[in-house]
């Protein structure tokens, strides 16, 4: 199977057209050879009119282009005739899209008012029980046909209306019938998005786009290539566009990495037709962030004029199922990088000279290798490299500065030449083959360096990782470790899993979630989810130790792993409680006095 026109160089997929609303009246066009469409969602309660409109003002006036509202119940729906009136009268026609979780009759109610309905197939007609259940071929028939009946209707009211949809499955919400026959994996995301596809499609309705979220970006780019590489199966005219995102990717720098690796990897490979960024912060600061990671997409994924490139089906790693690439291990000096070891940090001289004063001998952030000191053999990937160039399977190799190619096409084209080799050296990454000229604010350097290393480990593909993009001392270590954790390589701090909040939250996620952190932030190893409500919860707290899920108005569920324990704790009890859930569990520590700051912190 093929995702991409080509992993080595950029090519956007050719996605047909889908309209929401009038493009000629404000509306837009996904797909074709439109630019990348950028979208967020409002936080604030649907029922309130005015609130949403003036968040949605807000939004189009730092350049969303389409806004979504949840609509959790009929009621809701219907006040968005409301909303969408109101912006109406005030000159804004942005594109407004109902999000629907369990509730086919609010779909229907918001459909009337509308451009787009996004709707979740893990809970459109489906209870989540987390129930293990046998289905025979022809039980799995009947709950098709159960589930085109309830679908139906929506899918002919959208097409005579002239509305859009979104199929969006996410990885924390597929339903019983398509875990217990799949299991949690990409392949059971996209098998039940292809379900509510085959629906539209038997009812001539084509405009529609899929999203495939997960708060992981390992999986979340494993179920978008997957699910490319199914649609071009099922023939050309399955060419729908893709809504990319990674959901729950938490605030701050965090939040930005993630986003950044799992959007911007399938980005450079040519997939994404309209992107979200999902931060747990308030709404336009993500349109910020859409912005300078679709202007970073050119110089990340562009080849240099007059290299050679292999064919497209020849790649040194697998695209749809990760495994870290084997490899010999190098000696960096007190540590060494590849084989079973962890993904080890390098950093430049000038960097080792500014941090290592200041880094106590208990940090956990702090140099593993100094570049200009270690036996690296610099090679150029564009060129043939012989085997007689290549001591051992134990030298570390990187790609040579200056090499005319960015650096996520370099690097796997070194792989690719590696294993033609047959040579399994361990590869040190770079984020950039030339130092920034002028230097790059720090925004787009961690964008820059998130979205090339997080994709190259993504596939497999390194052993250590330099960054150089980033200016400042403390913060180039600080940001290799911060995407090291994100691309799930390595865990030196706290994981937080955090929604960005929406009118169905129950509690206002930026302050629960600056308050779980200010008491658990030292916990090193330890994952744990923030959820305003229970739409993506439980299943997206799969892989967090703990959780802490909105249940009711004021009142908070806490998890272990997918199971709830405890029940509608009063909000104000409710962060003590997790403590004492996590000390209860034996992943308690208590936090170490104050010491001198550490430069990677």
């Amino acid at each position: 199977m093929r995702y991409c026109a080509s992993p080595w160089s950029f090519t956007r997929r050719a996605a047909r057209e889908v309209p929401v609303g009038d493009p000629s009246r404000g509306g837009v066009v996904i797909g074709g050879t439109h630019p990348v469409v950028k979208q967020s969602m409002l936080t604030c309660d649907t029922m309130d009119t005015a609130a949403c409109v003036q968040q949605t003002l807000e939004l189009v006036a730092v350049g969303c282009q389409i806004v979504r509202i949840t609509a959790p119940t009929v009621k809701d729906a219907a006040n968005l005739e409301h909303i969408v009136r109101e912006l109406r009268s005030r000159g804004c026609r942005v594109p407004i899209v109902a999000d629907i979780h369990f509730k086919p009759e609010a779909a229907m109610e918001a459909v009337k008012w509308v451009e787009k309905v996004r709707v979740n197939p893990g809970n459109y007609a489906d209870k989540k029980k987390f129930a293990v259940i046998e289905y025979t071929d022809a039980d799995y028939a009947a709950e098709l046909e159960r589930i085109e009946q309830a679908f139906t209707p929506l899918v002919l009211e959208a097409k005579r209306l002239g509305r859009a949809l979104r199929i969006g499955t996410n990885h924390g919400s597929l339903s019983d019938r398509i875990m217990n026959r799949y299991g949690d994996t990409p392949l059971g995301m996209v098998e039940s998005a292809l379900e509510f596809a085959r629906i539209c499609r038997r009812h001539d309705f084509h405009h529609f786009v899929f999203s495939m979220k997960s708060s992981n970006p390992k999986v979340m780019i494993e179920c978008y290539r997957l699910l490319a590489a199914r649609l071009e199966q099922e023939g050309a005219d399955w060419n729908y566009p893709l809504h990319l995102g990674v959901t729950e990717a938490g605030e701050g720098e965090d939040g930005r990495i993630k986003s950044a690796i799992g959007i911007g990897s399938l980005l450079c490979d040519g997939l994404g037709d309209t992107i979200r960024v999902s931060l747990t912060e308030d709404s336009p600061r993500e349109i910020a962030v859409c912005n300078d990671l679709l202007a970073q997409i050119p110089a990340l994924s562009t080849a240099g004029a007059g290299v050679a490139m292999p064919a497209a089906s020849e790649l040194p790693y697998d695209p749809f199922h990760y495994a870290r690439r084997e490899t010999g291990e190098a000696d960096l000096g007190d540590v060494k990088a590849g084989g079973e070891q962890t993904v080890r940090v390098v950093v430049p001289q000038s960097v080792f000279d500014q941090v290592a004063p200041r880094i106590s001998p208990k940090a956990d952030v702090k140099p593993e290798g100094i570049y200009e000191d270690l036996n690296v053999l610099e090679l150029d990937p564009a060129l043939p490299i012989a085997l007689e160039q290549i001591p051992c399977d134990t030298q570390l190799v990187t790609v040579a500065d200056g090499v005319s190619l960015p650096p996520l096409r370099a690097f796997r084209l070194l792989a690719l030449q590696l294993e033609r080799l047959g040579r399994r050296n361990p590869i040190l990454l770079k984020d950039c083959l030339a130092i920034p000229a002028p230097p790059l604010t720090p925004e787009v350097a961690l964008l820059r360096a998130a979205a090339t290393l997080g994709a190259l480990l993504a596939d497999g593909i390194g052993d250590a990782i330099l960054v150089r993009g980033e200016p400042g001392a403390g913060q180039s270590l600080r940001l290799a470790f911060n995407i090291l954790q994100a691309a799930g390589c390595r865990s030196f701090k706290t994981d937080y899993v955090a929604c960005p909040s929406c009118g169905r939250t129950l509690f206002n996620l930026q302050t629960v979630t600056a308050r779980i952190k200010a008491r658990t932030d030292h916990l090193k190893g330890v994952k744990i989810a923030i959820m305003g409500c229970i739409v993506n919860g439980p299943g997206e707290m799969a892989d967090a130790d703990f959780g802490y899920v909105g249940g009711a108005p004021n009142k908070i569920n806490l998890y272990v792993g997918r199971k709830p324990v405890k029940f509608n704790i009063p909000e104000d009890e409710a962060v003590d409680r997790l403590v004492d859930l996590i000390r209860e569990h034996g992943k308690w520590v208590e936090p170490e006095p104050e010491a001198a700051p550490n430069p990677g912190a």
